[in-house]
């Protein structure tokens, strides 16, 4: 843990003890800092380009901007930042808006400590962290459209590898696994997935998953 680059993490939380709390969790956690946090979103463009960190705790219900109009703006300037919601609402609608606006994972603000910091380091190796009714409820969600939409199935133009690496992501395999089950380095299976975003024209696995499940990709 002590070679490898620390965790940078920023919060958007307007509860301001949360907000504290959340701060000293993550600075009293191995490898990791919270390099800032703040009360609203409404900056998050310029602070996250300023900033640069690696992983984003964003509360929904906040001041002048809510949580997922801030996930938008983030993914605007920076795809290469994880996002996760850190939220007391599970309600389908927002979960859903949430993962198609680019969130890298789901939290509801009752998730352990020592959970959430587990969620950080997961985003970090390719996971998206979800607690199991969210995770549910995002299958539900994505297989539902499935249905609802018709059409031609598009030409992304995915190699045999970035296919097979989309497959294995639908399933829910982190970048460790994959790389286990292609017989691959884990900087390979990046790769992939790097050039799959750039195809797919998204930001965030959650985004890759949906698209390829909602269109039949795989």
């Amino acid at each position: 843990m002590k070679d490898e680059p620390m965790i940078r993490v920023l919060v958007y939380e307007d509860n301001p003890e949360l907000r504290e709390s959340l701060k000293q969790l993550i600075d009293g956690s191995e490898g990791m800092n919270c390099i800032a946090a703040f009360s609203d979103c409404v900056q998050a463009r310029e602070e996250v380009m300023a900033l640069q960190p690696d992983v984003v705790l964003m509360d929904i219900d906040m001041p002048r901007m809510n949580g997922i109009d801030g996930v938008k703006e983030i993914r605007s300037v920076r795809s290469e930042t994880h996002i996760i919601m850190l939220t007391v609402f599970d309600d389908s609608q927002r979960v859903f808006d949430a993962i198609c606006a680019g969130a890298t994972g789901y939290l509801l603000k009752r998730t352990p400590d020592e959970k959430i910091i587990e969620a950080i380091r997961d985003v970090q190796t390719g996971g998206a962290p979800m607690t199991s009714r969210i995770a549910r409820q995002v299958l539900e969600l994505f297989s539902g459209q499935n249905h609802k939409e018709s059409g031609n199935t598009i030409d992304y133009q995915l190699t045999k590898r970035e296919t097979e690496t989309l497959s294995w992501l639908v399933k829910g395999y982190s970048y460790k696994m994959i790389a286990e089950n292609m017989e691959v380095s884990i900087d390979t299976v990046r790769a992939h997935i790097k050039k799959i975003y750039e195809k797919l024209h998204v930001h965030s696995m959650n985004e890759a998953v949906a698209k390829a499940i909602k269109q039949k990709i795989v």
